[in-house]
């Protein structure tokens, strides 16, 4: 997982790496991991977009370069300010999307990011850079944010 680094005058500037990781955990990341076919993932059905909600499997090829994406439109909660992550509660679509992935197994990967847009609506891990600092982030939504050191154990939501 090699991030590159640049000059700007004295300051060093840190850039979005080639690979970064998605570490599974019991909060916004609860799906992430190896499916049966060695294809990397990650499931959500906390994505959301201007009054719409999405479930989203995200796929990788084994060696961490993007694969696919399968979403899903589902009806965003009703209560849920704008801007804010929430369970679709699509408790059935999630659990068709894991049966899709065979025998699983929940861990760490270390993937590319990418993205694609489907019916107008950008999906995937997006490198950015605001005020000179560079990350990674889910789109859409924007909810999850790695930063450097792209390790995974921390995100800002």
């Amino acid at each position: 997982m090699g991030r590159a680094r640049g000059r700007f005058g004295e300051a060093e500037v840190d850039r979005v790496p080639e690979r970064f990781r998605i570490v599974p955990d019991d909060y916004h990341v609860p799906y992430a991991g190896t499916a049966e076919d060695g294809r990397k993932f990650f499931l959500s059905d906390e994505l959301f977009g201007s009054g719409a909600a999405y479930v989203g499997l995200f796929l990788w090829k084994a060696d961490g370069t993007f694969d696919e994406v399968k979403v899903d439109e589902v009806r965003r909660p009703e209560g849920v300010p704008p801007g804010q992550a929430a369970s679709a509660g699509a408790d059935q679509l999630v659990a068709t999307r894991l049966g899709e992935l065979g025998k699983y197994v929940l861990e760490p990967i270390d993937v590319a990011p990418f993205s694609v847009v489907r019916n107008g609506v950008t999906f995937g891990w997006v490198g950015g850079e605001f005020e000179g600092t560079y990350s990674i982030h889910i789109e859409p939504g924007d909810f999850i944010a790695y930063y450097e050191p792209w390790d995974g154990l921390e995100y800002d939501t």
